[in-house]
């Protein structure tokens, strides 16, 4: 082919382009294609940049439902605000809102209810200091295998620079539930397989308005403080670092009000668990031991029952298993057992233990809560008339008359409870003599099983 052909045939291709470029359909497609293409890596660009820009400009911190803070947070988030500023005003609005209803269950009346407002789910705005945070709280799709409750977290978004403020947040919100609940013990009680407070926390109850038998109170308070101040000597020796106590004898002798006592004592809380309740497992109860709250004595009631497996019909005729004998053992020193623990445990039948259970590392102690002795009654005596009886001739007549009775009699089967003179007495708070003249109803039928 000669060059003149060639040269024909390039200029040929070069008019064929220019005819096709000089086509408004072929040049208007090509413009278009080209634009939306423009635009839709320049919109990549942008959110890309966006998403870099998030990155680097923005903080967040994301807090689970399961974590303790999470109602430390939403309490914070519910506490009211002032503004001076018009954007802080129209911006933290919260106006969608959810309640949280505690029963208070009175055992002596009517129940009452307390209700606490708080952000609802969706996305919030809060100013704290002088940053501005949203609040994002979200439930997800999934649920806890056990309960079936789906999972909640709770997302706090602010500006990079700011992050430091988190740590004030957190402390702020930690330091308003310590004062919440200073000078007072909150009770903890099974729900589903977590701890949950048993209505408000309640005022600490004095150790000095337990009157145990001469010497015991002191001696068991004694034994606790010595087992807190010796927690490196057990490390240093290998030894699990936990304590326990057995408390058995007839009701009304003081076992429940004493530890509750010991809890404000010692600052601590109380996590119950009443092991003859249906639905109180051994796996729940290996379950709950592992995660009991810090600074919380676990108060174990009713042990008897777990020494046989056994099942209960209630009243709505539902029968479920209960916590076996040795699912109660593998919970207080197996390997889910945990450490840092005090643990008292109760029963008005110790005749049905196993000496399986009473061996040390399950229950390093066990004491008697006995029927109310002469010291016990005449300290009661003080407590409600010695400001009437000054001269003490009152209680002298008062405790002459349960002694004849025979109520000190450790021989007698008819014996009585503090409970029972403590009962008395409230009855007749501002009559002594009408407390003397009524102490013959103080005498207690003995415990089934015990001679008549």
């Amino acid at each position: 082919m000669s060059s003149d052909t060639v040269l024909k045939t390039g200029g040929q291709s070069l008019l064929d382009f220019n005819h096709l470029f000089d086509n408004p359909v072929f040049a208007g497609g090509i413009g278009l294609a080209g634009f939306g293409a423009a635009l839709a890596y320049a919109r990549r660009g942008a959110i890309s940049a966006a998403r870099a820009m998030r990155t680097r400009l923005l903080v967040n911190v994301e807090i689970g439902k399961q974590d303790p803070a999470y109602p430390w947070i939403l309490a914070w988030l519910s506490e009211p605000r002032i503004h001076t500023s018009f954007l802080a005003k129209r911006l933290t609005r919260i106006n969608h809102l959810s309640v949280t209803t505690i029963n208070n269950k009175n055992p002596n009346g009517p129940s009452n209810a307390s209700f606490f407002l708080q952000p609802g789910y969706g996305r919030h705005f809060v100013k704290y200091k002088y940053a501005y945070i949203s609040v994002e709280r979200m439930k997800q799709s999934t649920a806890n295998m056990t309960t079936g409750e789906p999972h909640e977290t709770m997302q706090l978004t602010t500006l990079y620079s700011h992050r430091h403020i988190f740590e004030d947040i957190f402390t702020e919100a930690h330091a308003k539930v310590r004062q919440a609940i200073a000078g007072k013990t909150v009770v903890f009680m099974v729900h589903n397989f977590n701890w949950e407070p048993l209505g408000e926390a309640r005022f600490k109850r004095p150790l000095d308005s337990v009157v145990l038998a001469e010497g015991l109170k002191e001696s068991i308070v004694g034994d606790v403080k010595d087992f807190l101040n010796r927690r490196q000597w057990y490390v240093d020796r290998g030894i699990p670092y936990r304590r326990g106590y057995l408390l058995h004898g007839p009701p009304g002798t003081g076992k429940s009000s004493f530890i509750q006592a010991l809890a404000g004592e010692l600052d601590y809380n109380v996590a119950m668990v009443n092991l003859s309740e249906i639905g109180v497992t051994d796996d729940k109860l290996s379950h709950l031991l592992s995660k009991l709250p810090k600074r919380t004595i676990l108060l174990l009631e009713d042990v008897d029952s777990a020494f046989v497996n056994r099942t209960k019909r209630g009243a709505d005729g539902y029968s479920g298993p209960t916590v076996t004998y040795s699912g109660l053992l593998n919970a207080l020193d197996g390997l889910s057992a945990g450490v840092d623990r005090i643990a008292f445990l109760t029963t008005n039948h110790v005749e049905l233990l196993d000496p399986a259970l009473i061996r040390p590392g399950r229950v390093d102690r066990m004491i008697r809560f006995g029927e109310a002795t002469s010291y016990q009654a005449a300290e009661l005596w003080n407590k409600f008339y010695g400001d009437v009886d000054t001269d003490g001739k009152g209680r002298e007549r008062f405790l002459a008359r349960l002694d004849a009775l025979g109520l000190f009699d450790e021989a007698t089967p008819t014996r009585t409870s503090t409970a029972a003179i403590q009962g008395l007495f409230v009855f007749h708070k501002d009559d002594m003599e009408g407390a003397i003249a009524m102490a013959d109803a103080l005498i207690m039928p003995p415990p089934k099983g015990e001679p008549q």
